[in-house]
């Protein structure tokens, strides 16, 4: 007990020696200022301890989860946009009609009619190679009409071919075409015999070749080189011994430079002709130097033609040759216009594809070519889309030589060949008018319109050639296997010169031409309405059925030649 009093001495006395050290080497503050009730001393900043802590009576929810989330709404203004700037009205492109059979590379079609009407189609096809494509074609047809020795039979044989090599593309065909028919015009004499009592035979048989070489085209090159090389043959005679042998080359070299095109059009033409009797060689060399601007929505072509003709006859000729296409509206509306000149080849085979009663060639009936002097035109065209195309033009041509047919002293069943040559042009004004329409994916329509006003200097009338010609076509898809579709062919009163006075034409309105006898007779207008439908029975076999000449009239295109009245037409064809 004692040494418990013992050591609290001496712990009280160590405590009481440490105060009064601490108090001894604290300095004294003489600059202190009495404590005042509105003065606060801080000593050292606050911090709080766990007993301060404690206090707060909600702790912090650390899971950061909020408690409310609240919905949007979004109020969408019906305005109109002011700032229209860099917007344009959509093009609206309409998909195709597209079939649902499917599609093939052969077909073969058959059929048969009245007035002896016999039909075969054959057409053969491969794409067994990708850049590749070879075929052929095989036709035949046979008509005979009511009237004595009225035969039309034609055949047709072809092997076409094409191929991608590169930078190139080849085309070519080969074939053979035999067209037959009578001279069965029903001519009489004034006492009412006929002048065409043994209707001979009339033949033409046409072997030709046709090839070319293009230059594709590659988008990704700029100041690209383009060109082209064709070249085309035939062999063509009837059974008259007339015969019509030419070789045809050309081409065209085109160089972009920027907005620039320089360019030239070149070609020959090597051709004979020989009869009997008659014997002439028609040669014709062209070149067409050009220079031509293009934009986005223009086209300017300036340039010049050289013709130069050689063989039995030789001339020169320089034409001018420019041509403009301004985009008015952009695809919907295209202001075109132009003057150019060239010389025409008269041909045989070509004058004979629209008169096949051409008679045989010789002094009195002979080879001419005609020459445009000037052929100037404007108009405008284009379209809307792919429903809606149109395309209307004018133009005025100042014409040499400009062939006719009439009939021919001796032979009234026949025609011979004559010119409009005066010292002076014939001039033609016309009109024609192009329109196609896609209704919709049912109904598709078209047509063309020409009109043509002569005026001639040696000539009466523009021979066999109409004022007004009018077609029409239509095609219906009442569904996926019935189409239905029509033709109409209108051509206004066209006039024949008939220069044999003993010739009856009691069933024509015809007028004198002077003292000579000749007479100029009206062949009325006429109207062709054709129509057919066709039904797919199957993705590979359909039946179809065709009316030609549904209202039954014989009209005439050429004096004495009617053409054959209604033809009924039936058959099937066949896909594979």
């Amino acid at each position: 007990m004692h040494k418990g009093y013992l050591l609290t001495g001496v712990f009280s006395c160590l405590l009481i020696a440490g105060y009064a050290q601490e108090q001894e080497q604290r300095p004294e503050r003489t600059d202190e200022k009495p404590a005042t009730i509105d003065s606060i001393d801080i000593v050292r900043d606050y911090r709080p301890i766990l007993a301060d802590a404690v206090k707060i009576r909600q702790s912090p929810d650390m899971s950061n989860k909020r408690q409310y989330q609240p919905k949007l709404t979004y109020n969408i203004l019906d305005k109109k946009l002011d700032i229209n700037t860099g917007t344009k009205r959509l093009t609206i492109q309409e998909m195709p009609f597209t079939r649902t059979q499917t599609p093939s590379n052969n077909y073969a079609k058959i059929g048969a009619g009245n007035l002896g009407t016999l039909l075969g189609e054959v057409y053969l096809s491969s794409d067994y190679w990708v850049d590749t494509r070879v075929g052929g074609y095989v036709k035949h047809l046979n008509q005979q009409g009511t009237i004595d020795a009225q035969k039309f039979s034609s055949q047709q044989i072809g092997v076409f071919g094409r191929t991608i090599l590169g930078p190139i593309t080849l085309d070519g065909e080969v074939g053979y075409n035999r067209y037959g028919t009578r001279f069965y015009g029903t001519v009489e004499d004034e006492e009412g015999g006929s002048l065409n009592l043994d209707p001979s035979k009339q033949t033409f048989n046409d072997i030709y070749f046709t090839g070319e070489l293009t230059s594709n085209y590659d988008e990704q090159e700029t100041d690209v080189l383009s060109y082209s090389l064709k070249a085309d043959a035939y062999g063509y005679s009837n059974a008259q011994a007339t015969k019509e042998n030419s070789f045809a080359l050309g081409g065209y070299v085109n160089k972009q430079i920027g907005v620039f095109n320089v360019g030239a059009n070149i070609s020959g033409d090597f051709t004979s002709v020989k009869d009997a009797s008659y014997s002439f060689a028609n040669n014709i060399a062209k070149i067409n130097p050009y220079i031509r601007f293009q934009g986005p929505n223009y086209n300017i072509t300036l340039g010049a033609k050289f013709v130069a003709e050689f063989g039995d006859s030789s001339r020169t000729n320089i034409f001018p040759s420019a041509e403009i296409d301004f985009a008015l509206i952009p695809e919907f509306a295209h202001l075109f216009g132009g003057i150019n000149g060239d010389v025409n080849r008269t041909s045989v085979k070509e004058l004979t594809r629209e008169n096949p009663w051409l008679a045989a060639l010789g002094t009195s009936n002979y080879i001419r070519n005609s020459v445009d002097r000037m052929y100037i035109f404007g108009g405008i065209k284009g379209n809307a889309g792919a429903t809606f195309g149109y395309k209307v033009k004018a133009f005025y041509r100042r014409i040499e030589n400009m062939p006719f047919y009439a009939i021919a002293p001796g032979a009234p069943y026949a025609f011979n060949l004559i010119y409009e040559d005066g010292d002076n042009a014939s001039t033609i004004i016309g009109l024609e008018g192009e329109i196609n329409v896609r209704v919709s994916e049912v109904v598709t329509l078209g047509g063309k319109l020409n009109f043509n006003e002569f005026d001639l200097q040696q000539q009466e009338e523009a021979w066999y050639t109409p004022k007004m010609r009018l077609s029409a076509n239509a095609r219906f898809n009442i569904s996926d296997k019935l189409y239905i579709d029509g033709e109409l062919l209108f051509q206004g009163q066209t006039y024949g010169l008939v220069q044999d006075p003993t010739i009856n034409l009691s069933g024509y309105a015809s007028t004198e031409l002077g003292e000579s006898g000749a007479r100029k007779t009206t062949i009325p207008s006429f109207a062709d309405l054709s129509a057919g439908a066709e039904y797919r029975a199957t993705d590979r076999i359909g039946v179809y059925v065709r009316l030609n000449n549904m209202l039954g009239t014989n009209y005439e295109r050429y004096l004495f030649y009617p053409r054959l009245g209604l033809n009924v037409i039936g058959g099937v064809n066949f896909s594979f």
